[in-house]
């Protein structure tokens, strides 16, 4: 049985004066498949500062959902154990093991049980 994550931004709130970002609702959702469908999401608000006069800011109308996926990645960067930071990329695979951990132990829950009667 497959476990997919997809990541998602579920909405944006901007400012209409420059478009500027300010608050970004986004999810994920480890999924697994098969005939019964066992999932985990994680969520959350990612509160942010445009500055219109960066030199990497990017328009509203510009953005895509992989521009602010960047964002919520980077926003989820936890220190190592070695006192580093995680990149995004180590920080989006941490998010997406956890979930899909979760999932795994539905699936193996439901594995070890069974119902019904004998007769």
């Amino acid at each position: 049985m497959a476990i997919t994550t997809t990541w998602s931004v579920n909405n944006m709130t901007h400012k209409n004066s420059d478009g500027g970002v300010f608050l970004v609702h986004w999810s994920l959702i480890a999924q697994s498949d098969g005939t019964t469908s066992y999932s985990a999401t994680e969520g959350g608000k990612l509160r942010c500062t445009a500055d219109p006069s960066a030199s990497d800011y990017i328009a509203y109308a510009d953005l895509t959902e992989a521009n602010v996926l960047g964002w919520v990645y980077s926003s989820l960067i936890k220190q190592k154990e070695d006192g580093s930071d995680e990149t995004a990329a180590e920080a989006k695979a941490r998010i997406e093991a956890e979930r899909t951990a979760k999932v795994q132990g539905q699936i193996d829950r439901a594995a070890a049980d069974s119902i019904g009667v004998p007769w």
